[in-house]
Parts: C-alpha cells; sequence; structure tokens
C-alpha cells in the first residue's frame, strides 16, 4: 500500500479497501458469509428508523379502560389483554410469524426446522422462503433423508398437532421466478405432507415482489463451483470474488406492472383455492400503491419488508442506503382495513406495537428468529416469543386498550419531519 497520499476527511480506507478488492468489496466480508445475519445499521443508530425513533403515547382518560373495568367488575390489569389475531387468513393467538427463510446457509437444515418445530408448538404462521427446491432439491437424494423444504414443513405440522394447535397458524410457502420453473407451488399443493395443512385451511402461498434487504434486486447467495455447477440450469453467477472457489449466484427479481401482479394473484386462486393468497412486497416507493393492486385482485394479506429487514447477503450499499423505512411504509400504506403484515428489525414488544399501531395486523420475526433457535433449538424462539407477549400487554394494556386490534395510530408519536 502506498504510503505517499492521505486524505482526511474523505473514506481513504474505504476506497483503498476496493482498490485491494475489486467488485467483491461492493459485498461484507466473504469470511462471515453462512454465519453472519446482515441488516441495515444498528438498531438505535439509524436517524431515518421512525419506528425507533417514534413513541408510544398513553393518554390520561381511558374510556376502554372503564368498558374493561366494568365487563370484569374489577380494575382490569394487563393480563387481561387479548392479543389472539387474524393473520393472513389464519387464526394465531398472537400477532406474530416467522419470516422467510430461504436458501441461504445460516437457515441451515437444522435451525429451519428447529424454528418450524418451535413455530408449530406456538401456533404461529411460518414463512419458508424463495429458493429452497432449486438450490436443495424438493426431495432429498437420499432414502432416509428429508429435503430443507418438506423437513421444515413437516417439523412445523407435526409439532402443532402434539401441542394441539391444528387449528392454528399455518405455513407460508414462498415462490420466486426460480421457483416457479420449478413447480415448487405444484408440487407442494398435491404433496402427502402437506395434506394436513391444506385440509384444514392453513397453507398459503406468497408471491415474492421483493425484500427489504435488497430492494429491486432478486436474492443473492455464495456458492462453491461444485455447487455452482449443479444449479447452472436454474441461475446465474458472476465472478465477483476472483479466481477462487467461490462465486455469487443470482436470482431474478421477477418483473411486475400492476396488470401482471393482478394476473399472477388471480391466477394462484385459480390454480390453488384451497391455499390462501400472500403477496410480499419491497419497501418500494409505491408501495401503498402496490399493496392497494394487490388487495384488490384478491390477496388475503400483503406483508411489507421493511428497509431494515434482515438477510444473510446483500451488496452493502443497499443495506445501508436503499428502500423505504418500515415506518415510512406503514405510514404510507395507513389503516386500510385489509391484512397488512410487517417486518423489518423485529426483535421486542415496543417496536412491535408501534407498528400495530400504525396499520400492522401482525409483525414478523426473521434474524430474532434464528438467532432464537440458534440460541436453544428446543425452546429459543418460544422464549423470545414469551417476553414479546409480556411486553405487547404491559404496553398495550398502558394506552387504555385490551385487544391487539384496538390500537390505532392515536397511541404513537411520530417524529416530526
Amino acid at each position: 500500500m502506498s504510503a505517499h497520499l492521505s486524505a482526511a476527511g474523505f473514506p481513504e480506507e474505504q476506497v483503498r479497501h476496493r482498490a485491494r478488492t475489486g467488485a467483491a468489496a461492493a459485498f461484507p466480508a466473504l469470511e462471515g458469509y453462512g454465519s453472519g445475519l446482515l441488516g441495515s445499521v444498528p438498531a438505535g443508530q439509524d436517524p431515518e428508523d421512525l419506528l425507533e425513533r417514534a413513541r408510544i403515547v398513553p393518554p390520561v382518560f381511558m374510556p376502554e379502560r372503564l368498558k374493561k373495568l366494568i365487563e370484569l367488575a374489577r380494575e382490569p390489569l394487563y393480563t387481561d389483554v387479548e392479543l389472539d389475531a387474524a393473520i393472513g387468513g389464519f387464526a394465531a393467538p398472537l400477532p406474530l410469524y416467522v419470516s422467510a427463510f430461504g436458501s441461504t446457509q445460516v437457515a441451515s437444515r437444522d435451525l429451519g426446522e428447529a424454528a418450524g418445530r418451535q413455530a408449530g408448538r406456538l401456533g404461529i404462521p411460518m414463512v419458508v422462503g424463495e429458493n429452497v427446491v432449486p438450490v436443495n432439491g424438493y426431495r432429498a437424494a437420499a432414502e432416509d433423508a428429508v429435503s430443507p423444504l418438506l423437513g421444515r414443513i413437516a417439523a412445523y405440522a407435526e409439532a402443532a398437532a402434539a401441542h394441539g394447535n391444528d387449528a392454528l397458524g399455518g405455513v407460508v410457502v414462498q415462490q420466486s421466478t426460480e421457483d416457479a420453473d420449478a413447480e415448487v407451488w405444484n408440487q407442494v399443493y398435491s404433496d402427502p405432507v402437506t395434506e394436513p395443512l391444506l385440509s384444514s385451511g392453513r397453507l398459503a402461498f406468497e408471491l415474492k415482489v421483493g425484500q427489504g434487504a435488497k430492494p429491486g434486486l432478486g436474492g443473492l447467495t455464495v456458492l462453491g463451483r461444485e455447487a455452482a455447477a449443479r444449479v447452472a440450469g436454474q441461475y446465474a453467477t458472476d465472478e465477483v470474488f476472483g479466481t477462487g472457489d467461490r462465486v455469487l449466484r443470482i436470482s431474478s427479481p421477477g418483473t411486475f406492472t400492476e396488470e401482471i401482479l393482478r394476473q399472477q394473484i388471480r391466477l394462484m386462486r385459480n390454480n390453488f383455492p384451497r391455499a390462501r393468497v400472500w403477496v410480499k412486497l419491497h419497501p418500494g416507493r409505491d408501495v401503498a400503491h402496490a399493496a392497494a393492486t394487490a388487495w384488490a385482485a384478491g390477496a388475503d394479506s400483503v406483508t411489507v419488508d421493511g428497509a431494515e429487514g434482515g438477510t444473510a447477503w446483500a451488496p452493502s450499499g443497499f443495506l445501508a442506503r436503499v428502500g423505504l423505512p418500515l415506518g415510512e411504509c406503514l405510514a404510507r400504506i395507513g389503516r386500510t382495513g385489509n391484512c397488512l403484515l410487517a417486518s423489518g428489525r423485529m426483535w421486542e414488544g415496543t417496536r412491535a406495537v408501534k407498528a400495530l399501531a400504525l396499520g400492522a395486523h401482525a409483525v414478523g420475526l426473521g434474524r430474532a428468529a434464528l438467532l432464537a433457535v440458534d440460541e436453544d433449538p428446543d425452546d429459543g424462539l418460544v422464549r423470545l416469543v414469551e417476553s414479546i407477549a409480556l411486553e405487547m400487554r404491559l404496553l398495550i394494556s398502558a394506552v387504555g386498550k385490551y385487544r391487539v386490534d384496538a390500537l390505532d395510530a392515536e397511541d404513537v408519536l411520530l417524529p416530526a419531519p
């Protein structure tokens, strides 16, 4: 490295890093791939994160508390708050769901199945992300093994049945362009593994329009050359890491217009009439129009993934500077009466309650869910959810309300522009 020049006040080291590394410098350090859960700037340090800057504001006069007092014939407590919710056509005991984990290495089979078991035990919905089948296959090669997709679904269904949750929650299978080529939904819809979910109305298909960590881009993962060769028929690759063993696997983001989105939803409803229809949007500037289009076409639920959403792999510039913050998305969409789900940096009750007050029907746990099952594959997610549920009850009671769907924008003070 030259020691002749310096540039005070300029990002000198970042420039030198790019000069040494080349195209790979657009991504986080390769050494962390497979173990790092990436996202935008750390919580509490993002000046554009409206949800972090917003405050929950209890009133002095609480007529809803008086109604509850009369109903109970005693002073109500936070334990009297009811958290059951309708989530995309599913009944759930809490306004929470497990967000999509796709084919990335961090969502390994063991962690994915552990999350599935605990989500089924809790009775909350679980989304299985894109590209699992094109990368790993629909069925495992060995007869005594199970594929990641079917393994997660089976783990969820078995745990739900064992804990008496046959009427709660559900599994949502996401599909992207490459998944459509692999006919993922067709295979899932006719598979005996999913029949118990389908017959009880607890299976949904989610059309992936985008994601918060990479708005406008498809999925990106890092593969060894041998693995990349196996999926060469489905994916393009890019040699951004040089001549070593690693290559960047590229997924298509898909192309959408209003009419394409409407037709896709109509096809889903016609081809899979027993499954619920979900749509996942990235935090685009026209997110309110896109959500309204999806609902008008018949979607049971629309998920908005804010720019704070986590991922296993994304360009660094996207993580820090692309897409609307989740709070801004919720403010633009407003309260519509349709099922709106929100994800992005959810891990505790205050952020969740703010999102619910601003119009979301439920919030998704992504990185938080993976970290919880990594900490304890048997009970970690259950304990995390228990802590969030307690905080929700405390906060909802504090604003003088006793049902989660009674929250309103008046309960949140947004920061001044």
